[in-house]
C-alpha cells in the first residue's frame, strides 16, 4: 500500500513540476530566460535549444541578452526567435541579441491569466486522474485479498489527503503566477 502512496506522490510531483515549467515559459511583462526554452535553432542541421548555443541573461527588468558562443549562430538564433510565437523583435548588434519585453496591456494580462487558469485546471485534472488510478489499484489489491476492507478505506483516505495537498500546491502556484502577471 505504501508503494501506491509513493507512486501517487511521485506522479503528482511530476505534474506540479510540469506546471511550474509551463508557468515559467509564460511571458509576464518582465524578462525571463525560460520563455526561450521552447525555441530551437537550426544549428549545423540539428535543432538545438538556444540555451545550448549561447549564454542568456537578464540585463534589466525587461531586457534579455543572448550572447552566442559561436558568432556564426547569431543570425540563426535571430531567425528562430522571429519565427517563434514570442511576439518580440530581436535587436542584433553583431555580438549579442537583445530582446526588449514591452509592458503588457490590460487586455493581454487578462488573456494570460485565463491561460494560467486553464493550465492549472489541466494540472488539477491530471492529479485527479492519478488519484483515480491509485484508488483502482487499491480496489484491485482488495479484490485479490492483498489488503482488508479497513486497509482499503485507509488507503483511499490517504490518497485523498495526498491529492488535496497537491491541488493546494497547484492553486498556490496559479495564484502566484496570476499575481505576477497582474502587477503593473
Amino acid at each position: 500500500m505504501e508503494k501506491v502512496f509513493a507512486t501517487a506522490k511521485e506522479k503528482m510531483n511530476k505534474t506540479l513540476l510540469n506546471l511550474d515549467s509551463e508557468f515559467a515559459a509564460i511571458r509576464a511583462g518582465r524578462a525571463n530566460p525560460a520563455v526561450l526554452d521552447k525555441i530551437s535553432v537550426e544549428y549545423y542541421g540539428v535543432p538545438t535549444p538556444i540555451n545550448q548555443l549561447a549564454s542568456v541573461s537578464v540585463t534589466e527588468a525587461r531586457i534579455l541578452t543572448i550572447q552566442p558562443w559561436d558568432k556564426k549562430a547569431l543570425k540563426d538564433i535571430e531567425k528562430a526567435i522571429q519565427a517563434s510565437d514570442l511576439g518580440i523583435n530581436p535587436q542584433n548588434d553583431g555580438t549579442v541579441i537583445r530582446l526588449t519585453f514591452p509592458p503588457l496591456t490590460e487586455e493581454r494580462r487578462k488573456q494570460i491569466v485565463k491561460d494560467v487558469k486553464a493550465l492549472a485546471e489541466n494540472a488539477r485534472t491530471a492529479v485527479r486522474q492519478i488519484r483515480r488510478d491509485c484508488n483502482d489499484k487499491l480496489k484491485t489489491m482488495k479484490k485479490n485479498a492483498e489488503i482488508t476492507e479497513d486497509d482499503l478505506k485507509y488507503g483511499e483516505t490517504e490518497v485523498q489527503k495526498i491529492t488535496d495537498d497537491f491541488v493546494a500546491k497547484i492553486e498556490k502556484a496559479a495564484a502566484d503566477k496570476e499575481k505576477e502577471i497582474l502587477e503593473m
